[in-house]
């Protein structure tokens, strides 16, 4: 294989975190991309990947290696689109990766209304509730809720959301509105797991920092079953403020305590390559953010 190929090869196996898995991918015997990975290595003189009996991950010299594969991998598809005179037309394959719930409600219509927009783009989307790397798990697009870390990596701000307290208005009626969250703690409680909820709730009086203790009569280790219970009237619960807007708007569920809630946290659609970024990852970054920008759930 020629010096391309062996990085077509390197970046798929790093991305599948398997040779057999990168083989299947490529068309090729498991043979014969071992054989291309161990010629790389050879002719760089280091080690790229770290290989165990289970599983295939980079190591920081193939890390770093990664990210300039792909770089150049994506400038010569970007060259060859220019010259076959498609360099307008998005196409090929974009890796993105959103949390599960926010995935489900607002980046699926995203993905959605993108590809039929552009039959020539396919879109694998990683819908977890962690934070990806977006090198060596290959994505192109990550859409974050939180502040950032100092990174290379591009971002555009899309919204905001907050962190809420909310009930059912018939709960509300039977035990009344909280007008503290010292309340909370003798109060019905639906908590999540997921999140570390468990523990405390933080608010702010008065711009200070205070913690109250939950004692929560259910556990469930998924946002969207404590949203349901809590529409049920089962007690409190506090979750994000995109996870229960229809919920709100609809009446099922009221927001309490807002004047104590933390300040909100931003969304950012982030993104690799800045100018230089295949067409493909450009036309998506602006087609979804647009969009989220758009949706008044994201405003706060």
């Amino acid at each position: 294989m020629d010096r391309f190929q062996e990085m077509q090869v390197f970046a798929a196996v790093a991305q599948e975190q398997g040779f057999s898995a990168a083989a299947r991918r490529l068309g090729l015997s498991a043979a014969s991309v071992t054989r291309a990975v161990a010629a790389l290595e050879r002719r760089i003189g280091t080690q790229l990947l770290t290989r165990t009996t289970r599983s295939v991950h980079l190591s920081e010299a193939g890390q770093r290696y990664l990210e300039d594969c792909r770089r150049i991998l994506a400038e010569v598809q970007e060259a060859e689109d220019s010259a076959a005179g498609s360099h307008a037309q998005p196409r090929g394959q974009l890796t993105i990766t959103a949390p599960v719930l926010f995935g489900e409600l607002f980046v699926t219509p995203v993905m959605v209304g993108y590809l039929t927009q552009f039959p020539d783009v396919s879109i694998n989307a990683l819908l977890v509730d962690r934070v990806v790397s977006m090198v060596e798990e290959g994505v192109d697009v990550a859409v974050r809720i939180g502040e950032l870390p100092d990174s290379n990596q591009h971002a555009i701000r899309v919204g905001e959301v907050r962190r809420v307290i909310c009930a059912s208005p018939g709960f509300l009626t039977e035990h009344g509105r909280p007008r503290h969250p010292a309340e909370l703690s003798a109060a019905p409680i639906v908590a999540t797991s997921s999140i570390g909820q468990l523990r405390s709730w933080p608010f702010l009086d008065a711009g200070e920092p205070i913690s109250v203790r939950a004692e929560p009569r259910l556990v469930v280790t998924a946002n969207q079953a404590a949203i349901t219970a809590a529409a049920m009237g089962l007690g409190l619960t506090r979750v994000l403020s995109y996870q229960v807007a229809s919920k709100v708007a609809a009446g099922e569920l009221e927001i309490v305590l807002a004047d104590f809630e933390l300040p909100a946290w931003p969304i950012h659609v982030v993104y690799q390559g800045g100018r230089k970024a295949p067409v493909r990852v450009r036309s998506f970054v602006d087609f979804a953010v647009k969009v989220l920008r758009e949706h008044p759930a994201l405003r706060g």
